[in-house]
């Protein structure tokens, strides 16, 4: 089944043979596990500008003006110019493809998200972006965007699913023509989430929503999906879970039994203090919604943001 979800990634990392060795770095999470819920559109930049495979090794460089890529061992071969153009270029193209993500190749020169070395006259290193995916960065930046290598880390990856997700939640919602009354429903539908990310942005962004009458349409489309997309950004950490799960705590105190309340109290007070998984709790209120419907509790993304066949939270 191809999914409608678009998520933009390095080529190597498919698999794909472009590297400057004629390699790839393929990510197996990448092609045996998202590969079924996500369409990929590969890029290799190195490639887009005409560089050929393989090709001598290119690496950040910096000066007193700039920061330059130029290859290693013949660094009077800039190929800073035409990078940062086919950059523009491609990057414009791609806001057409409504990406909800994009997975860069770690530490590279043109697509490392963090950490690049950048070298100056002296051979001393600093660290950089890659100068496409700075491209990327600045020109989309409520786009969710990880490294490879970083998807490794449960906690990582659960949270760039997580905000890949509620984008394509948020482009579907609006359908196109986003409407106050939209933005008001999805919003409704996240407040969990937020609270569980980013308390303070969960107040913010409630204060924008509440304010959403005196915007332009379009604006606001795009101050609160940046606002959204930067709140969830920050992992959801343990103290910030638990707030959320007494929060839903309070909605049953009224349906569940006394055995039952003592029961929820329980395996969340052991989420609390790192005895049970994030999975727990949340299973046990599922549970208890099943038992006692609740339609706002029921729409709230929090209880599953992604498919749960994705197994995520396994270990959160």
């Amino acid at each position: 089944m191809e999914s409608s979800i678009k998520v933009g990634i390095s080529s190597c990392v498919l698999g794909e043979r472009v590297r400057f060795d004629s390699g790839h770095k393929i990510s197996n999470f990448v092609t045996k596990e998202l590969d079924e819920y996500f369409s990929f559109v590969p890029v290799c930049p190195e490639v887009g500008v005409g560089m050929s495979v393989p090709r001598p090794t290119i690496r950040l460089v910096s000066n007193e003006e700039r920061i330059a890529l130029v290859e290693t061992k013949n660094p009077d071969n800039d190929h800073t110019d035409n990078m940062l153009t086919y950059s523009e270029n491609k990057v414009n193209e791609l806001q057409s493809e409504q990406l909800c993500g994009y997975i860069v190749c770690a530490k590279s020169p043109t697509c490392g998200m963090e950490r690049v070395k950048v070298y100056s006259k002296n051979n001393a290193a600093k660290e950089g972006i890659g100068l496409y995916t700075r491209t990327l960065m600045e020109k989309m930046p409520w786009l969710p965007v990880e490294e490879d290598g970083r998807l490794n880390d449960p906690v990582l990856k659960e949270n760039f699913i997580t905000r890949i997700y509620c984008l394509n939640d948020f482009y579907e919602s609006m359908g196109g023509e986003p409407t106050r009354g939209k933005i008001i429903a999805f919003h409704s539908r996240y407040k969990l989430t937020l609270m569980a990310h980013h308390p303070e942005s969960y107040r913010s962004l409630g204060r924008l929503v509440a304010d959403v009458a005196s915007y332009e349409i379009d604006d606001f489309f795009n101050e609160y999906r940046l606002g959204l997309m930067k709140a969830l950004q920050n992992r959801a950490s343990r103290k910030n879970n638990t707030n959320v799960l007494m929060h839903l705590q309070g909605y049953f105190k009224r349906s569940l039994t006394g055995k039952e309340r003592e029961e929820l109290a329980t395996v969340i007070s052991d989420y609390r203090t790192g005895l049970l998984p994030l999975l727990a709790p949340l299973t046990l209120i599922k549970h208890y919604l099943n038992t006692y419907p609740d339609e706002y509790l029921q729409q709230q993304k929090y209880l599953e943001p992604y498919p749960q066949e994705m197994r995520l939270r396994y270990g959160l």
